[in-house]
């Protein structure tokens, strides 16, 4: 039996789902604010800053999962200094759980493959394009593009698998 919108929308906003917001709102920040200053070691705080949209989904909905993406980007960019630092975050790694949460709705593996990699090859497109209008004088790529796109497409797999894992592993933790 579908759920009225009342109850989907009172499940969105429960109390135990905005205290879960605000904490993983501000871990996000933290963790974007951090990434914006280290000198290395960026891509893994990004990772980090993605996995807490899903947090959210599995405790509630993909409603909040949206509220979520748009409030954290917003005070993001309120507060961390580097702006710029937020774009891969902004384009990729914040929708990502989202984006994921969709693509594995069908039950079919082959499609939810698809779906991502769609997703995925359209921010490295939107990618391409950013740095080479402008930052092309500034990034100095020593692969074949299309070398460099294979092992990104491995490193995506990766990133995917390990992210399934650690959802799992949540799920399985919050049933205890």
């Amino acid at each position: 039996m579908r759920k009225s919108r009342n109850e989907r929308v009172k499940k969105s906003f429960s109390p135990k789902v905005l205290a879960l917001s605000g904490i993983f709102l501000a871990l996000t920040v933290i963790v974007l604010y951090a990434e914006s200053l280290a000198p290395t070691g960026r891509l893994s705080l990004y990772v980090l800053s993605s996995l807490f949209v899903s947090l959210l989904v599995v405790e509630s909905d993909i409603r909040a999962g949206w509220l979520f993406y748009f409030s954290s980007s917003l005070l993001a960019f309120l507060i961390v200094p580097d702006k710029l630092a937020l774009v891969p975050y902004f384009a990729f790694f914040g929708l990502y759980g989202i984006v994921k949460c969709y693509a594995e709705r069908p039950n079919d593996i082959a499609l939810e493959y698809i779906l991502k990699y769609a997703y995925f090859n359209l921010c490295l497109v939107l990618a391409f394009f950013l740095v080479k209008e402008f930052f092309m004088e500034q990034v100095v790529i020593r692969l074949p593009w299309w070398l460099l796109v294979i092992v990104l497409e491995i490193v995506f797999f990766l990133y995917d698998y390990v992210y399934s894992l650690f959802i799992q592993y949540y799920r399985r933790r919050r049933r205890r």
